[in-house]
């Protein structure tokens, strides 16, 4: 059994002020708390993992290749692999939310180690 508390893991910048810190990682899943900056952007990007989520706290609108919904508390989301999404924080606050990747990101694993 492995129990994580969130605080005694530290952050990294996954891309400028956006903040992560990977608070658990098996053979085939990470969770992965990401920290938006208020008005805070993660750029259009794509990865060949699944990923999976969760808003913790905050207010973004997330898009995809031929969508955008705002998602808020409480709303949980999915990008397929290989999809092209972004996110943009709507609020003056820091957004939560937590990832779930399934592989784990090596890269994140690999910044986390620094």
């Amino acid at each position: 059994m492995q129990i994580i508390r969130p605080t005694s893991v530290k952050p990294f910048s996954l891309l400028g002020e956006v903040e992560g810190r990977i608070v658990l990682s098996g053979d085939r899943m990470m969770f992965l708390l990401v920290e938006l900056p208020p008005r805070g952007v993660v750029p259009e990007h794509s990865h060949p993992h699944e990923q999976m989520g969760l808003c913790l706290r905050g207010r973004a609108e997330f898009r995809s290749e031929d969508e955008r919904t705002v998602v808020e508390e409480g709303m949980f989301y999915r990008f397929r692999s290989g999809e092209k999404h972004s996110v943009t924080s709507l609020i003056d606050s820091p957004c939560l939310f937590l990832d779930v990747f399934s592989p784990p990101r090596e890269d994140y694993l690999e910044r986390a180690r620094q």
